[in-house]
């Protein structure tokens, strides 16, 4: 089976089967996936996503966002100057 055929077979339903099978490292019945069944579900999941899914919704996707030069996130914080315990 070449990957368009595989693609062609999968649904959303299917997809989320084979992200719950990666995460928790079983299929549904109980038995523990292979690395190579691992590896194969993952390039069958994310293949699934660029070809169904936009950009914002795929696996792995990080919101970036935008910034202007020299603008910092919301979260930054400013680093105290670092300054070497003294031991007496």
């Amino acid at each position: 089976m070449n990957i368009e055929q595989m693609l062609a077979v999968l649904d959303p339903e299917i997809v989320a089967r084979l992200k719950t099978a990666i995460e928790i490292g079983k299929w549904p019945n109980g038995v523990a996936l292979t690395p190579e069944q691992r590896k194969t579900c993952m390039q069958a999941v994310y293949a699934w996503e660029i070809k169904n899914l936009p950009e914002t919704e795929r696996s792995g996707y990080i919101d970036r966002g935008t910034k202007e030069e020299d603008e910092h996130c919301d979260s930054h914080v400013e680093e105290p100057e670092f300054k070497p315990i003294r031991f007496v």
